[in-house]
């Protein structure tokens, strides 16, 4: 996957694509799969980069959704637990099962949260990754070390899924280039070209470079999640707001918080939202938060209160209590929730279904959802832009799509296993020049030679890009981060041909970014 190929591609074709895909985080890129993957020409244009905003900012969950069988939505249960076990299969070296443990403190709590977890089981059906079951205190206490005792009575197990968020963002990018389709990082939209009040193009700038271009499409998809609402602005000016942004709040902790394998869900704190302490990246991340906020941001911060309330249940929770000087890593992410109409409805509670607009200028818009449903929504998506663009009608292949990287023994790759089936070809860049096979810094899982990779094969064209989504590093230790900068940044230099100024502002950026994910 390179850059410069990508932009030969927009510049030397002269026809209208068949798709044009505004947006690179998940559902986007989901669209760009399936579209490339029924052999429509599809074009996707990010403003940033691929999964720069929501995407890479989730509780790193694949998972059904517990909380929403408290709502009672069973269809979307369903849904996900479907599209959770095709992401297994189709992305076995990023998606993997998770045991979490509910811990019962009430004398109620163990038959009411074993209920219900095994009716999520019933509803997962073949597609389950293990059987919830009621668990004595020891045995509690033996999977949770840390959990706090005094007053314990025991616990519920249930199985879901984890990923990483921003890795799979990658590999699906890489997955529509291999399909044909063509995807670009860094290429803004900067209005919709229509004819006879139909929408048939967007105008775009390239951010590198400054370039504007003039795009055709059959259909225009509009797939930039919380910033769905400025799209449909450029279509239409009056258009009333689609989003509703919600802002999640995590915090990451060193592993000694909650050594083991298995996650705590805690279902109901105080307030009534859902909490988690989940092993990740050899770190602990603690979340998650639910506040409306007002508008959307690339770079949303977390409140105050958030953090002392992931703090403060934290300390609840866990025998060794953290402390603001513990926190390695702060983030926030903005969840694309769908305008209910109903100024009284609290942001937990607002469903995360998705929802499919067409306008009558024809602009075709997806929006709300979650990651684990973003195939689904992508067919969805897909099955009618077709249809608007007057194409061939081709069946959906993406329910056992393999995703670039798949492989079947990922394990063997020991610390490369999430490259999965480019963990080779990452190893015989660490071999290519002495250093590049040492640490990227003392406190992160990374090496040198992994800049290289990301910058040559998977369109990273920042320090950023590479801190933040091609590694974790940002999210597992943003001082080392920080500290490892200027390392990345001569390794990117040197890859894409930059200047020592180029390195100096990107280190600059990199820190003033870096920083808002320090605790304050």
């Amino acid at each position: 996957m390179n850059r410069d190929e990508m932009i030969k591609r927009i510049e030397e074709n002269d026809d209208p694509w068949d798709m044009i895909i505004i947006g690179g985080g998940a559902t986007g890129l989901g669209c760009a799969i399936e579209a490339a993957s029924r052999g429509y020409r599809a074009l996707l244009l990010e403003q940033h980069d691929f999964a720069k905003g929501t995407s890479s900012r989730s509780t790193k969950l694949v998972h059904g959704g517990v909380r929403y069988l408290r709502q009672g939505n069973i269809a979307l249960v369903l849904e996900a637990l479907r599209e959770r076990g095709r992401l297994l299969k189709n992305a076995p070296h990023l998606v993997r099962h998770l045991p979490f443990v509910v811990p019962n403190y009430d004398w109620w709590e163990g038959p009411f949260y074993g209920i219900g977890l095994r009716l999520y089981d019933l509803l997962a059906g073949r597609e389950g990754f293990g059987k919830s079951r009621n668990l004595s205190r020891e045995e509690t206490l033996r999977r949770l070390p840390t959990i706090e005792p005094e007053g314990l009575r025991g616990g519920v197990i249930y199985y879901d899924g984890q990923f990483d968020d921003a890795r799979l963002a990658v590999n699906m990018a890489q997955t529509a280039v291999d399909l044909g389709g063509t995807v670009l990082n860094y290429l803004r939209v900067t209005g919709l070209v229509k004819e006879h009040d139909m929408v048939t193009g967007v105008t775009a700038e390239d951010v590198e470079t400054e370039r504007t271009y003039a795009l055709r499409a059959r259909v225009v998809i509009n797939a930039t999640g919380v910033f769905t609402d400025d799209i449909r602005r450029m279509d239409d000016p009056e258009a009333p707001p689609m989003i509703q942004p919600s802002q999640g709040v995590h915090l990451v902790l060193d592993r000694a918080f909650l050594p083991g394998e298995t996650a705590i869900m805690v279902p109901e704190t105080d307030d009534g939202r859902v909490l988690f302490a989940i092993p990740w990246h050899d770190r602990v991340v603690i979340g998650t938060t639910d506040t409306p906020v007002e508008a959307p941001s690339l770079e949303p911060r977390p409140l105050p209160e958030e953090l002392d309330f992931l703090l403060t249940h934290a300390v609840r929770y866990l025998t060794k209590d953290p402390t603001p000087a513990d926190v390695l890593s702060v983030f926030a992410g903005l969840r694309p929730l769908v305008h209910t109409g109903n100024d009284g409805t609290e942001t937990a509670e607002i469903s995360r279904d998705h929802t499919l607009h067409i306008a009558r200028s024809g602009l075709v818009t997806i929006t709300g959802g979650k990651w684990t449903t973003y195939r689904k929504m992508a067919e969805d998506t897909i099955d009618q832009a077709a249809v608007l663009a007057h194409l061939d009608e081709r069946p959906c292949v993406t329910k056992t799509l393999h995703l670039h990287g798949w492989h079947v023994n990922t394990a063997a790759f020991g610390p490369l296993a999430e490259y999965g089936a480019d963990a080779p070809g990452v190893q015989m860049v660490l071999k290519e020049r002495a250093g590049w096979d040492t640490p990227l810094h003392p406190r992160l899982p990374y090496r040198r030679g992994e800049v290289v990779w990301a910058a040559r094969h998977e369109m990273a064209r920042t320090v950023e890009d590479v801190l933040a989504r091609r590694t974790r590093a940002l999210l597992l230790d943003a001082r080392a981060s920080i500290e490892a900068a200027p390392t990345v940044a001569a390794l990117l230099a040197e890859t894409l041909g930059r200047d020592e100024a180029w390195q100096a502002r990107q280190i600059a950026d990199y820190e003033t970014l870096a920083r808002g994910y320090l605790m304050p």
